[in-house]
């Protein structure tokens, strides 16, 4: 996990995890010592990529300034290939996947953990991996990832998925944890109060896009530094971030963050976006936690935030499902009363300095608020769908303003709380 902690005083950034081992090349030699001995420790570069058929296969190819180790599988519900390779740096044009070309509907890529980026494939219906190679240069080409897929039926995908089975690559495939987990219980209890700041996507996940090519990922990432770094020169907290660069970060490693730091609030921050939407739908909205959603828009919402997982290429199947008792249920209700109170005093600080949506606070099902012992809000900041909210939220003077006001909510939530509480929540 990518995580960040900034304590009251000079910022120190610490990445608190390290890289994952990838599985041994397929290109014969690029596991042994010597060629990683070789090897830059700068990642390399992918210059360009093409797709293209013949028949029922289809063939990816990505060229690269250096060769990289690659791990490739498939999943099905809905049908995809999975690639894992080195940390790469993607310098290709921006539309470069959306095209469908054989039985690749499209593809996405970016920094999955730190060390390892992946390439996720939609596909048109079930195929195999007939071959997921590393090419060395050769006639004047550069080293290559080579993936070939042929498509098949439903009988075929299945028995491909039996017969690999056994082996590493299916056996671990994306339930290999994107990074070691360092526990983070026993540092915080004592002290200023954790927040945790939660950038939405990132990495292989770029959330909605704009009409103007700018990414919901970055959007959010640009003004969580900025609320941040107010949070901290008040010198009154301990700030937490989920993701300070553009690295994917499951939803349960969000929620899991900030349990194992006995966090006290957790703000998650998006822009949400409405298909052929016009500027009519602007605003800042904040919403909480809810079973049932407020309205058909919040539950569809939800329903777009949650599948960041599957659109990152974890496989879903196998996940535990909560455990609820009688304590941890009247928990529940009371970190949610502290959240409704925080949201409403959220919208009200924000009202001041940023245009709010009609329906300003709303709730519905969302993953990352289900901390059932943490105050949580996800803030919708605006709509990348609307160009007026596009320059209001690539706005400098904008995010300065509107982190403020989060900043003023963030001290009275807090100062509500000792008036109320004299004894630490744990």
């Amino acid at each position: 996990m990518a995580a960040l902690w900034l304590n009251p005083g000079p910022a120190d950034a610490n990445d608190t995890t390290g890289a994952i081992a990838t599985a041994a090349s397929t290109r014969t030699g690029a596991g042994d010592p010597a060629s990683r001995a070789g090897r830059s420790s700068l990642p390399a570069v992918v210059s360009a990529v093409t797709v293209t058929t013949e028949g029922p296969r289809t063939r990816l190819t990505l060229d690269l300034t250096r060769a990289v180790e690659i791990r490739a599988f498939a999943l099905g519900d809905p049908y995809r290939v999975i690639v894992d390779i080195d940390e790469v740096h993607f310098q290709v044009p921006q539309h470069t996947g959306t095209e469908r070309t054989g039985v690749v509907q499209a593809f996405r890529f970016g920094l999955f953990a730190p060390g390892k980026s992946r390439i996720v494939i939609d596909l048109t219906g079930p195929a195999v991996i007939e071959r997921a190679a590393a090419e060395d240069p050769r006639e004047g080409q550069p080293p290559r990832l080579v993936i070939d897929l042929k498509t098949t039926d439903v009988d075929g995908f299945r028995r491909a998925q039996a017969d690999r089975a056994g082996s590493n690559l299916a056996r671990r495939g994306d339930r290999e944890s994107p990074a070691p987990r360092t526990s983070l219980r026993g540092q915080v209890q004592d002290g200023p109060p954790v927040i945790i700041i939660d950038p939405g996507h990132g990495g292989i996940d770029p959330g909605a896009t704009a009409a103007t090519g700018d990414e919901e990922k970055m959007i959010v990432l640009d003004f969580a530094r900025v609320l941040r770094d107010k949070l901290v020169a008040t010198g009154r907290y301990r700030v937490l971030m989920t993701r300070d660069r553009d690295i994917f970060i499951p939803l349960a490693d969000r929620v899991r963050i900030a349990r194992e730091a006995r966090a006290a609030l957790f703000i998650s921050v998006h822009a949400d976006s409405i298909s052929g939407a016009a500027d009519n739908a602007r605003g800042t909205t904040v919403y909480t936690l809810s079973d049932r959603a407020s309205d058909a828009d919040s539950e569809l919402l939800a329903e777009r935030e949650n599948k960041a997982d599957a659109i990152a290429g974890l496989d879903l199947s196998e996940e535990p499902s909560e455990v609820a008792d009688i304590l941890i249920d009247l928990t529940r209700r009371e970190t949610r009363m502290f959240s409704a109170n925080f949201a409403r005093t959220l919208a009200g600080e924000m009202r001041h300095v940023t245009r709010m949506h009609r329906l300003p606070l709303r709730s519905a099902g969302f993953q990352v608020l289900r901390a059932h012992d943490i105050p949580s809000v996800l803030v919708e900041l605006g709509f990348v769908s609307s160009r007026r909210d596009v320059e209001m939220l690539t706005s400098a003077i904008w995010r300065e303003r509107t982190a403020e006001s989060v900043g003023k909510a963030v001290e009275q939530f807090f100062a509500a709380r000792t008036a109320t509480r004299p004894a630490a929540r744990r």
